[in-house]
């Protein structure tokens, strides 16, 4: 009978032992939450280490501008081989396209910057010239596609659909008097997004 009672002793201890264990693992791994949370909210946290989000959209952007790009490659340093990207479905088709910016020496100027304007698949729908970022979509339409307001030199210029392409040369479109509509959405806005940017 001692046996038996020293027996559950220990077993009733053992016990314990482990749900003290468990109870502290969790309270470790609350702690650990909680302080990432707290860190991330407040925007403290070390993300550095973090990879770049890679996805399909960026790899067909790549893809593309290493072939467009391809005669200005050898003159380009590693620091201007950057590119951002903003997607949006210009023609309600169910299809993201692609507009894709850059804000370096390479492809700035004193006017604004380049870019492109990709459908999903990577084609060429349009590249333009002299904008500054962000871009605006407007929800007005022409030719099923959705009209743009680009900013150039702090001026704002609409930019419609005509023939399957937008103009390349925002500064000399049409200028919107006024500011932009609220109703309108903004792409490309590197600095107010704080959007990733990628090496091609």
């Amino acid at each position: 009978m001692k046996n038996t009672i020293l027996t559950a002793f220990v077993i009733l201890g053992l016990i314990s032992c482990q749900n003290k264990d468990k109870k502290d693992e969790q309270s470790i791994i609350k702690t650990i939450a909680e302080d990432t949370l707290s860190k991330t909210a407040a925007g403290t946290a070390d993300v550095s280490d973090a990879p770049p989000k890679e996805d399909k959209a960026v790899e067909v952007i790549r893809k593309q501008l290493n072939v467009l790009l391809k005669k200005d490659l050898p003159a380009m340093t590693k620091d201007d081989r950057f590119f951002y990207y903003d997607a949006f479905d210009l023609n309600n088709d169910k299809k993201t396209e692609y507009f894709v910016g850059f804000s370096n020496r390479y492809f700035c100027g004193s006017g604004g910057c380049s870019g492109y304007i990709l459908n999903h698949d990577g084609s060429v729908i349009n590249s333009f010239t002299v904008t500054d970022f962000p871009i605006s979509v407007t929800t007005s339409i022409t030719e099923k596609f959705y009209d743009l307001i680009f900013e150039t030199e702090g001026k704002f210029h609409l930019l419609k659909m005509k023939n399957g392409k937008y103009p390349s040369n925002p500064s000399v479109q049409e200028k919107v008097k006024g500011d932009v509509s609220k109703e309108s959405t903004k792409v490309l806005d590197i600095e107010g997004k704080k959007l990733e940017k990628y090496s091609f």
